[in-house]
């Protein structure tokens, strides 16, 4: 039977998921995009060349791979007309492409309304990308929201943009903004829907064929697990759940459908954004490790926030995403560093915890508990075997199986694929 594996990101984001989905999509025959918009973005090498996709799943470079675009997702089409671009002008004409008629459009009023929604919040700004993700959610929720499907429908589009426009500019015009005019968007919007038509499909219905030929299957996520809108540091999340419980419900598939699930965590922690961060630390050590791993935001720019690894963190992406293997990324990161700290427990006014508490002012008071083990000097990035590693290094990898509950599947010692370690088997073979 073709597995059916899950890639969720275990902290904040940014956790290396584009590699290791890249890695894992080489196997697959089908690959998903589940949630989230151009809010998230994988960084992958292919052929010696560097891409950053937002909305595109990453088998696009594979002609054999199925890529599907799922109901889940928000989909601002400018913003996928150039990812098309991107990818065409560097000769990646042949693939397989299927995007779900039930997910959400995002217009260009919700990009206005996120970024005077953020600016009405001041020092409480949730450091959105001002991509217009959740305003778009907003309206899904509303049910005032437009659909992929709409815009291939003359008729049915006109009802959905007459409504979801009306709200859109009672809000704009609360804020003094610039309104939008319905036939302009109207126009654009259906030409869009005249150029996306030959990928959209009832997606559903698709990946149930998939499941039913037991073809091996990658669902790819955004963002992570502590950016849920469920179980993640609420306010500071994002506008969808990026755990694995939400993909059957995201891509339209039974529960029973998914096998495995493979967490990725740095070998470290970054944050990019506002919001609590227990580990954060600001010193020399943390401005090297931002240098080395190049911890700049794929969507934004913004220089990522350096955390030491955090158990609490990958024990409750265990409990909500249901982990079966733990994907350790940026390995090679911390050569050089003297001293590795682990983040083990959290203490409470005084009393030790092993949960993140949902009352936000109780996270913000939390102290962390920590183990240091010393760190290595080699370089690791020629290693292709666990053995070959320092023994500092495999100290550091074993207790990260041994504090967090899960075992190690991948880890990784350089950004190219083939600097990536493999433990287990991820794939059936035929």
């Amino acid at each position: 039977m073709g597995n059916r594996i899950v890639v969720v990101g275990t902290q904040w984001g940014d956790e290396g998921k584009g590699k290791i989905t890249d890695y894992l999509a080489q196997q697959a025959d089908v690959v998903v995009r589940s949630q989230g918009g151009n809010n998230a973005g994988h960084t992958i090498i292919f052929g010696g060349k560097k891409f950053a996709l937002h909305l595109i799943p990453s088998g696009i470079f594979n002609p054999h791979i199925q890529n599907i675009m799922a109901n889940g997702m928000v989909i601002e089409p400018i913003a996928l007309f150039k990812e098309f671009e991107m990818i065409h002008e560097a000769g990646i004409i042949d693939y397989q492409l299927a995007i779900s008629d039930r997910a959400h459009v995002i217009m260009p009023y919700h990009l206005d309304i996120d970024v005077l929604e953020e600016n009405l919040k001041g020092s409480l700004a949730v450091g959105t990308t001002k991509k217009g993700i959740g305003p778009a959610y907003t309206d899904k929720s509303m049910r005032i929201g437009i659909r992929i499907g709409d815009l291939l429908d003359p008729e049915q589009f006109k009802e959905r943009l007459t409504i979801s426009l009306r709200f859109a500019n009672l809000k704009l015009q609360s804020y003094g903004a610039k309104t939008y005019d319905f036939e302009d968007l109207y126009d654009t919007y259906l030409e869009y829907g005249k150029k996306l038509a030959k990928w959209v499909t009832d997606t559903s219905v698709l990946l149930e064929k998939v499941v039913f030929q037991n073809k091996k299957m990658l669902f790819e996520g955004a963002q992570g697990v502590m950016l849920c809108i469920d179980h993640g540091t609420y306010p500071y999340v994002t506008s969808s759940s990026p755990s694995a419980a939400s993909v059957p419900l995201y891509a339209g598939v039974s529960p029973q459908a998914i096998t495995d699930v493979v967490g990725v965590t740095k070998a470290y922690v970054t944050r990019v954004g506002s919001g609590v961060f227990p580990t954060e630390f600001e010193d020399d050590c943390s401005k090297g490790i931002r240098q080395r791993g190049k911890e700049y935001g794929t969507t934004t720019g913004r220089p990522r926030r350096i955390g030491w690894l955090d158990m609490v963190v990958l024990r409750h992406a265990k409990r909500v995403s249901g982990l079966t293997s733990l994907s350790v990324m940026l390995l090679d990161v911390l050569s050089g560093v003297s001293e590795l700290k682990i983040c083990t427990g959290y203490l409470l006014d005084s009393k030790q915890i092993d949960y993140i508490p949902a009352n936000y002012n109780d996270f913000a008071k939390i102290q962390p508990v920590y183990v240091t083990l010393p760190g290595w000097t080699e370089d690791i990035t020629k290693c292709t075997t666990f053995d070959e590693l320092p023994i500092q290094a495999k100290q550091y990898l074993r207790a990260i199986e041994e504090y967090s509950g899960i075992p190690i599947g991948i880890f990784s010692v350089g950004p190219d694929r083939l600097q990536t370690i493999a433990l287990k088997q991820y794939f059936d073979y035929k």
